[in-house]
């Protein structure tokens, strides 16, 4: 994943001539609707947005000149502080120590309750994606390219280990009892990962699928269920069992999926895309699912975080200008985006 801000994109012919902001078609018939939207504005990209549910705050990384972490309130998503200086990608906070990590480099280590930088960490590779593991309390740091993983300790904020996860990966998740599953984004498998050795265990293969470019990768832990998905060559989830690769079924998705979620207390999948809308995959059973609802939000709004305490989705974009005649060639599986609106930087809250 990269920062979004200006033009990337388009595959199948869309096409917007103005500015766009939350879509205002009435969306596919569902339970899910758009809560509430917050203007922030600022300056920068975006790539990744998380959540710290217990602390009941939102980091929202900004990049470019002026780069900092910004933090809003989960409820009300009025400002809550910055970190300045800190042009990450993503952020996560370790619940217990109160630790945050950017992925900066070398990664920024912060007091979630100050927002005071402790230290930095050397690490290698390029980091981009970030998870917290809570079965032993480290946070993962993806890279596209080698180590592919570097694994830190979320409470001394140390080096333990890095993972050759055999490809660039993007989504992690935890099944809190000690494996660790990664969508590897340019070998079209999903990488299992002891958490407590830090190293791989199986690669579950879809090349039979003929699916590329992995995304977002979910999990319901309760019952063995991953939900790993591929923008190309037509978006789409694959269904699989986690305890051996075998898939379940497939379901269409939305063009440029990013980042995805599952709660287990609605047993929904839950996928944002850059297309501007949400898909919530239905669990009706473990072998049952279904497309439930394809909600509009914003043009651009690709990476999401679920609050679990209130079931709410947490999304975020700009409002697009033309795309330029001159754009740049499209790239396959993405949106064409014009230039943001200055100011028009949008927090977007989903629910029922």
């Amino acid at each position: 994943m990269r920062p979004f801000c200006l033009a990337v994109v388009i595959a199948a012919g869309i096409a917007m001539s103005s500015s766009t902001g939350v879509a205002q078609h009435a969306p596919t018939a569902g339970p899910y609707k758009v809560l509430k939207t917050a203007k922030v504005g600022g300056e920068g990209g975006f790539d990744y947005i998380s959540a710290d549910v217990e602390g009941r705050r939102l980091y929202v990384p900004r990049s470019g000149p002026m780069g900092q972490l910004t933090v809003f309130n989960l409820d009300t998503l009025e400002p809550a502080g910055t970190i300045p200086n800190v042009r990450a990608g993503g952020a996560i906070v370790d619940p217990k120590s109160h630790h945050g990590f950017s992925t900066t480099k070398p990664i920024t280590m912060w007091d979630s309750n100050t927002l005071q930088t402790i230290k930095t960490i050397d690490v290698d590779g390029r980091p981009d994606g970030i998870m917290f593991d809570p079965y032993n309390e480290r946070v993962w740091v993806l890279s596209h390219m080698p180590p592919y993983a570097t694994v830190i300790d979320g409470k001394e904020g140390t080096v333990v280990g890095t993972v050759d996860l055999g490809g660039q990966p993007e989504q992690a998740v935890s099944d809190g009892k000690g494996t660790v599953y990664v969508n590897i984004m340019d070998k079209a498998n999903v990488a299992v990962v002891d958490a407590k050795k830090l190293t791989v265990t199986a690669h579950y293969d879809f090349s039979s699928k003929n699916v590329d470019n992995g995304s977002g990768l979910s999990l319901d832990a309760k019952n063995h269920i991953l939900f790993a998905y591929y923008r190309l060559p037509s978006p789409v989830a694959v269904i699989l069992n986690a305890d051996n690769g075998d898939i379940i079924t497939t379901l269409p998705t939305a063009m440029n999926v990013d980042t995805v979620a599952f709660n287990p207390a609605t047993m929904e999948a839950i996928s944002t895309a850059g297309g501007g809308s949400i898909v919530f995959i239905k669990e009706n059973s473990p072998t049952s699912f279904v497309v439930e609802q394809r909600l509009q939000t914003m043009l651009g709004a690709r990476t999401m975080v679920l609050d679990t305490k209130t079931n709410h989705v947490l999304t975020m974009a700009f409002e697009y200008g033309p795309v330029p005649a001159n754009a740049p060639s499209p790239v396959p599986g993405r949106i064409a985006l014009g230039p943001p609106v200055p100011g028009s930087f949008t927090l977007l809250m989903i629910g029922k």
